[in-house]
């Protein structure tokens, strides 16, 4: 007896000990399925024990025994382990989900929903932050700014409402927290449910090689023989782009853009309906009129109306190159199909293509060679290495959740110590389909002054090698990888005292300025040079290739930009109803975006069940920050065109005045330091050659 009990194995819960692993990142190899909900439920019990602790203390509220402890306390523990076991569960939803997973998640939602009602809408808490609000010591920046967003945050959850409103509240943020949850489960199945099995070769016509063997490895890896083609982008978009084959276009273009509309378990018609009517119910509860107007208030846009002239003026600016970009590819359509060819939405990647050879003399397959991921990772790494000094270093000591997943050690420019970073690359099935960048941990300063550095995940899905070459991306790839990598440098240089202002904790029309920034690298022939070699000669990339590039990067310019204000009038048109919306969603989503759009779209598409980033994704109302941030990062990066894209001087104010300081300060404030001045529009517009270089004259785009 005695024996077995020395040998039985013991299991004690991760989350809720200290992380024996290096810089104490998360334990993904000790972590079991039953670890999540008992340390959920743990992390409840400790939030509320602390929350107790704060509003019984006797003495008077003060910012610091009542703002900076709901900010950073950790009660007796020095981590919070509900924030601790959430990031890592929401990561694994997203990048590594499984059926139990799913189930658990929509078990928690309605808990954790109410959980957070109850330290939202608790009087007292909020009469001691009311008295600190209004009676307080001389304040720092970023003192003000926590105490503002404290008090606020607790007025936009509802602390002034009645009781029964504050009851109607909960009801309808449980709700929307389950819907939400569910549209992306449902998106996320949907997507990987079909498959374009293919075992005629002469249906690969037109596919480059590494289209062929992705999809002959796809079909590998189920047993099956022949190709395999999915919905996920490395898979469909080189389809849609080169198969000659215009039926299984038009198959794989009807599956893909009918998603989570169909009658069956997946259909998010009815959700998205709902989700629209919530958020309006709760914007209108707390006294505002319509949903954008309650998110807006917390925007750099500020309203409606300065949303509206933003996307009226890129409409403005670049609808008549769309047209003109429309006509061409039609013109060529009919050139090469014959005068009764019409153009439909499964063509556009096609001609477009043969466009852009006939134009450019330049496509995707023929950068691939050059982008073979393993010399883009020594790219962008050194990028910040030159522009920062920071330095990274793979771990393979420090657990990852999937053999996918490295893990680097980054190092400041002195040696010291930075950050965790995760990097996650390639699609799989229980992933969702796009790229984003979140935190296992945030940064602050605690207690004791040590300066708790972030653990920051980079996720993505990028092209998988195969069994005949390693993963070669696209220059489009590239610019996700730089994206994301922006986001992250914006968590890894994170500087601030407490977590909630620190690292991407900012408002959400200026988050995507450092990621948007990023990107203008893709096509800089000095950055190009120093990663983009050949995967089996090691020759560098061709500097008349490199001039293709360059000379293409306006390639489409119009059209793209339509297709990013199009989705921010969809999700303007959405969350500006003031009455309750009961419209069909497909005519209503035409309508909606009717002025961007220029190619006829099919009866039974429909973009808002899958438009993740304003149903499930906290873009809602906020979907226009793309273009918001695409002027600030034009603008931003013309700093460095004066100076030199790898200026050091220039990249360290830079940092140190918007990477570092995350919300501590208005966005604009922090801007304005940076560059002197506000931005204006003409930047963006002279970049996409809308206006000519030598145009000084521009419309203030704030």
């Amino acid at each position: 007896m005695d024996e077995k009990i020395s040998t039985a194995t013991y299991h004690t819960n991760p989350f809720l000990e200290a992380y024996p692993t290096p810089h104490e990142t998360v334990p993904f190899d000790r972590i079991r399925f039953e670890d999540y909900e008992e340390a959920f439920m743990e992390g409840i019990r400790r939030d509320n024990e602390a929350l107790d602790n704060i509003i019984n203390d006797p003495e008077e509220p003060t910012f610091e025994n009542t703002i900076a402890r709901t900010d950073t306390s950790k009660g007796e523990h020095y981590y919070d382990l509900l924030d601790r076991v959430s990031t890592v569960f929401s990561c694994m939803l997203s990048a590594e989900t499984n059926d139990q997973l799913d189930q658990l998640a929509q078990k928690l939602s309605p808990i954790l929903t109410r959980h957070a009602n109850d330290v939202a809408l608790n009087s007292r808490l909020f009469a001691r932050i009311k008295h600190v609000y209004e009676h307080h010591r001389p304040l720092t920046p970023e003192e003000q700014m926590l105490l503002n967003n404290s008090y606020d945050g607790f007025v936009r959850s509802g602390a002034l409402l009645c009781d029964s409103d504050k009851d109607k509240l909960r009801q309808l943020t449980e709700e929307a927290s389950l819907l939400s949850l569910q549209f992306s489960q449902n998106l996320l199945k949907e997507t990987k449910a079909y498959e374009l099995h293919i075992t005629d070769e002469a249906q690969l016509d037109g596919l480059p090689d590494t289209a062929r063997e992705a999809a002959a490895t796809a079909a590998k890896e189920k047993g099956k023989e022949g190709w395999i083609f999915t919905l996920d982008s490395p898979s469909y978009s080189p389809f849609m782009t080169y198969s000659t084959q215009r039926q299984l276009r038009r198959e794989m273009h009807r599956q893909h853009s009918t998603r989570c509309t169909h009658d069956n378990d997946y259909c998010n018609l009815a959700i998205c309906e709902r989700l629209v009517n919530l958020r309006r119910e709760v914007a209108q509860l707390l006294g505002y009129q319509t949903y954008a107007d309650y998110v807006l208030e917390h925007r750099m846009a500020g309203n409606t109306g300065r949303v509206y002239q933003l996307l009226h003026d890129l409409i403005a600016a670049y609808k008549p190159t769309a047209l003109e970009e429309r006509a061409e590819i039609e013109a060529l359509a009919k050139r090469l199909e014959g005068d009764d060819f019409v153009l439909e939405p499964w063509d556009m990647a096609y001609y477009t293509h043969k466009l852009q050879m006939e134009k450019h003399a330049i496509d995707a397959e023929m950068l691939r060679p050059y982008f073979k991921l393993e010399n883009v990772i020594r790219g962008v790494f050194g990028l910040a290495t030159t522009l920062y000094g920071i330095t990274f270093h793979e771990r393979e000591d420090i657990p990852v959740y999937h053999p996918d997943v490295k893990a680097y050690e980054v190092l400041d420019r002195d040696g010291s110590y930075l950050a965790v970073l995760y990097a996650d690359f390639h699609p799989r099935k229980g992933k969702q389909g796009g790229a984003w960048m979140t935190e296992f941990q945030g940064q602050w300063i605690d207690r004791r002054g040590n300066n708790v550095r972030p653990h920051v995940s980079l996720v993505m899905n990028l092209t998988k090698p195969t069994d005949e070459k390693p993963a070669l991306l696209t220059l489009t790839e590239v610019e996700t990888f730089l994206h994301e990598f922006g986001h992250s440098l914006h968590g890894m240089f994170a500087n601030t005292r407490f977590q909630s202002l620190s690292g991407t904790n900012v408002w959400w029309d200026f988050v995507e300025l450092p990621s948007q920034f990023m990107e203008n690298y893709a096509v800089e022939r000095e950055f190009l040079r120093t990663f983009a070699f050949h995967y089996q000669t090691g020759e560098p990339i061709p500097d008349e290739l490199i001039d293709r590039i360059i000379k293409s990067r306006n390639f489409m310019a119009g059209s793209s930009c339509l297709r990013q204000v199009s989705f921010g009038l969809l999700d303007m048109a959405y969350y500006t109803l003031r009455e309750p919306f009961a419209e069909p969603i497909i005519p209503f989503e035409q309508q909606a975006w009717a002025e961007a759009v220029i190619t006829p779209q099919q009866p039974e598409a429909c973009m808002t069940t899958q438009f993740s980033h304003i149903m499930a994704g906290g873009y809602a109302a906020g979907y226009y920050s793309y273009k918001w941030a695409e002027v600030l990062d034009a603008d931003a990066f013309s700093v460095f065109r004066e100076h030199g894209i790898f200026d050091q001087e220039t990249a360290q104010r830079f940092r140190q005045e918007i990477l570092s300081k995350g919300g501590t300060e208005h966005p604009m404030t922090l801007y304005k330091r940076f560059r002197g001045q506000e931005p204006t529009i003409d930047a963006l517009l002279r970049r996409n050659g809308i206006l000519p270089n030598t145009t000084d004259n521009g419309q203030q785009a704030q």
